[in-house]
């Protein structure tokens, strides 16, 4: 065996002393040690490399966070969230707020605020028509559509329809024409519809917003009005029988008994259907100075 070859074998298997000065090992005395020694050395040092390379390798693996599992991130906890869903629709509802109607608003004044606001009594009947039109199809929906689920919305004390019926009437015997819904009201009366039958999370969101927002600052603006134009005459429109935050608080959590079955994709979805809520009532208002 050649010096080579032999080093090789003895750095993968070392040798002792005694087998080294053998016989049969072919050396002896001083290349004996020196052969032995150069097999520690060896040996030795690739042990501490092993050593080091083993180390890096766990200081690399130990440096590495670990990943953020699908089931940790689902569990992420939005605003509102423990309070229950509507809360959460509430959130997002006053986040579309301007500064000036609410201290949780973010968004920047773009219209003339409701102090500096000229309605008319003509655009004032046309508000009520087409505000009429949108609850006629609300209340529609949920005493005669096709899933149960809205059923359990009929008869909640907030209806809007009749008191309507009555503000119309009163401005009839004044000698005002009764018009046709308008656009704005006609519009949205048939996306409800529409939306009820195919997506019942974001029909929920605009029955949420419709209603909530007419019994607070709905209220507001049918006071301010009701002073500009009518002596200050409360419309039955802004009238509720019971007590309005009792009336609430039981909407309230039929809501999120309804919410709990939703995934939150259908949470979501339903919060970000708040926007479109916003820009059809926003149409309804404006028919006050038109």
């Amino acid at each position: 065996m050649s010096a080579t070859a032999m080093l090789t074998s003895a750095t993968l298997n070392p040798p002792n002393c005694a087998q080294l000065s053998s016989p049969q090992s072919g050396i002896a005395g001083e290349a004996a040690q020196q052969l032995l020694l150069r097999v520690r050395f060896r040996s030795a040092a690739c042990a501490r490399s092993a050593v080091a390379r083993a180390g890096s390798v766990r200081a690399a693996v130990e440096a590495v966070p670990p990943a953020e599992t699908p089931s940790a991130q689902k569990k992420s906890i939005r605003p509102g969230e423990k309070k229950g869903f509507i809360e959460e629709m509430r959130i997002r509802a006053m986040k579309l707020h301007t500064k000036d109607q609410a201290k949780e608003g973010e968004e920047e004044t773009k219209e003339r605020p409701l102090a500096k606001w000229e309605p008319t009594k003509e655009g004032l009947v046309q508000f009520l028509v087409d505000s009429k039109a949108v609850f006629d199809a609300m209340e529609t929906i949920v005493r005669d559509g096709d899933l149960p689920v809205y059923r359990k919305f009929v008869n909640t004390g907030l209806e809007r329809s009749d008191a309507l019926a009555k503000d119309l009437a009163w401005f009839e015997a004044q000698g005002f024409a009764i018009p046709p819904p308008d656009e704005a009201g006609s519009s949205y009366a048939k996306y409800l519809t529409d939306l009820a039958r195919t997506d019942t999370p974001a029909f929920i969101c605009h029955f949420y917003n419709v209603y909530f927002a007419h019994s607070a600052g709905g209220r507001m603006i049918g006071r301010k009005v009701s002073e500009m134009l009518l002596e200050g005459r409360e419309m039955a429109f802004y009238q509720w029988e019971g007590e309005l935050q009792d009336l609430l608080a039981a909407v309230r959590e039929k809501l999120n008994e309804v919410s709990e079955d939703w995934t939150r994709e259908q949470k979501d979805h339903c919060l970000d259907e708040t926007e479109k809520s916003f820009k059809y009532s926003g149409q309804l208002l404006r028919l006050l100075i038109s």
